[in-house]
């Protein structure tokens, strides 16, 4: 079957799809994007998600391209088309179409909306998490607005090519003070001695994670401990469990932070009870599959 992409009001064969040379986003990476993931026909965190999307046009003074409810027609007739079941949505907005210059453009340019919707196999989503993943540490050289999902992704996808040439799974990166950020596309999760969750806290610094916020509120009604606050490379390494999440790895344990292991080596009891949980709460709490 074709895939079919949605251009700036139109839905198109995949292989056609195109925005113009001077889109914002290709020239300035002037633009926001979002993920949301595809469970078993459901959408995971649609509202959430959308909420963060707001956010980060109101953080660049950029417009929205339409309402919530016409997005999220958009958003469940690309599942439709796509026959995605279990999959991700991918939709970006730039700041639109205009002759290329620094500054914003007029008030009459139009954000442009692209979307793309693809299948995943569960299989490859649930990749390493019986085993566990490695993750390498780098640097972080992003610049001071990290909590924006904005399209200037070059200083992540550094990071993921030296997780990659490393064979590991993830970067995680880490500031010049020696604490983890995060990683190059996931939130980064320690447990203590004590069996605490550990994540960094929410600032300019960190992507506020859709996954993540889910992950502390499943937590919450289990009554484990969660402590907002940095953790360096060497704590993670001593650490009981490490973990990452994000919409498209869910929650996937780390079993080693460069050359040193985690734990025992193993996927540990307290990911595991948060994947399980998440899992539930994907097939409880997220609304109707879409047709």
């Amino acid at each position: 079957m074709s895939r079919i992409a949605y251009v700036n009001g139109r839905y198109v064969p995949h292989q056609d799809a195109a925005v113009h040379i001077e889109d914002r986003g290709y020239q300035f990476a002037d633009g926001v994007y979002e993920v949301v993931a595809v469970a078993d026909s459901r959408l995971v965190d649609a509202g959430p998600h959308l909420d963060r999307l707001d956010r980060s046009l109101r953080e660049l003074s950029m417009k929205s391209p339409m309402s919530r409810a016409a997005l999220m027609v958009v958003i469940r007739e690309m599942v439709r088309r796509n026959k995605v079941r279990n999959g991700i949505v991918y939709m970006q907005v730039s700041r639109g179409v205009a002759p290329r210059d620094h500054a914003f453009p007029p008030d009459h340019v139009k954000p442009a909306l692209v979307m793309t919707a693809k299948s995943v196999p569960p299989a490859k989503v649930a990749a390493g998490v019986g085993q566990g993943v490695r993750v390498v540490t780098t640097a972080d050289i992003r610049w001071q607005r990290c909590d924006i999902k904005t399209v200037a992704l070059l200083p992540n996808c550094l990071a993921k090519q030296e997780a990659k040439t490393a064979e590991a799974f993830e970067a995680w990166q880490v500031d010049g003070e020696g604490f983890v950020t995060e990683g190059s596309s996931t939130n980064a999760w320690i447990v203590d001695a004590d069996g605490n969750l550990v994540t960094r806290h929410l600032g300019e610094d960190i992507l506020p994670g859709i996954t993540r916020k889910t992950i502390i509120d499943l937590a919450n009604r289990k009554d484990i401990a969660i402590h907002e606050r940095p953790f360096t490379v060497a704590e993670a390494q001593e650490a009981k469990e490490a973990f990452i999440t994000s919409a498209t790895s869910f929650v996937t344990p780390v079993i080693q932070i460069d050359d040193r292991t985690v734990g025992n080596g193993h996927p540990g009891s307290v990911a595991s009870e948060l994947r399980a949980l998440y899992r539930q709460y994907i097939d409880e709490e997220c609304g109707d599959p879409v047709h």
